[in-house]
């Protein structure tokens, strides 16, 4: 597998250190951590993803000095996908262009929680991944 970058590798074996329903725990935690947006972005300005299963917006912004900044909104009523707005968000917000389109596509496979979590929803993850990637390549 291409290397992760740190941060994204740390959550990755944080959620392999869990097991069943603690994967499911974990997620509901990093939705908790899904830091809002700056004062300076609105939603509207932001590109939904329509293959999640709750309203998800993000915002990628490469132009600071080649660290990426990602911002994700999504309801608080959508745990899941905010969990993985947020595993995104820990996982590759000021990371390099490079190092986030050298993420394997299907990385989050490794987080274990495909017996968890619906595969409609796991496409959203896949979704908000390839949307940052088309991003970064535009």
């Amino acid at each position: 597998m291409t290397a992760l970058p740190d941060s994204l590798a740390e959550i990755v074996d944080d959620f392999a250190a869990v097991d069943g329903q603690d994967k499911l725990t974990l997620l509901l935690e990093f939705s908790r951590e899904l830091p809002p947006l700056p004062a300076d972005l609105v939603e509207a300005s932001m590109e939904p993803v329509p293959e999640c299963q709750s309203p998800l917006f993000l915002s990628v912004d490469a132009s600071d000095r080649g660290h990426v900044r990602l911002h994700f909104s999504a309801p608080a009523e959508a745990p899941t996908t905010r969990g993985f707005a947020s595993i995104l968000h820990q996982g590759l917000d000021g990371s390099s262009a490079a190092e986030i389109l050298a993420v394997p596509d299907d990385f989050y496979a490794d987080l274990g929680l495909a017996e968890a979590v619906s595969p409609l929803r796991l496409r959203g993850i896949s979704a908000m991944l390839a949307r940052i990637k088309r991003h970064l390549r535009d």
